[in-house]
């Protein structure tokens, strides 16, 4: 599986970094990014980064 963040659609409420910093991290510009090295996630953090992608209210998180 693989993540990443639509920086377009994020809004910066920095719920996936609360649920998820391992893999997620809020960058310069206020809005999440997908830690460098984490876009592909390991099977044993899948369900963590997908309780990262329920939690973000504008579905800004996308996950292959």
């Amino acid at each position: 599986m693989k993540v990443s963040v639509d920086k377009n659609a994020c809004i910066g409420c920095g719920a996936c970094a609360a649920i998820c910093p391992e893999y997620f991290e809020m960058g310069n510009d206020t809005k999440a990014d997908v830690k460098k090295g984490k876009e592909k996630v390991a099977k044993a953090d899948e369900k963590k980064v997908k309780e990262a992608v329920d939690g973000c209210p504008v579905n800004a998180i996308k996950v292959q």
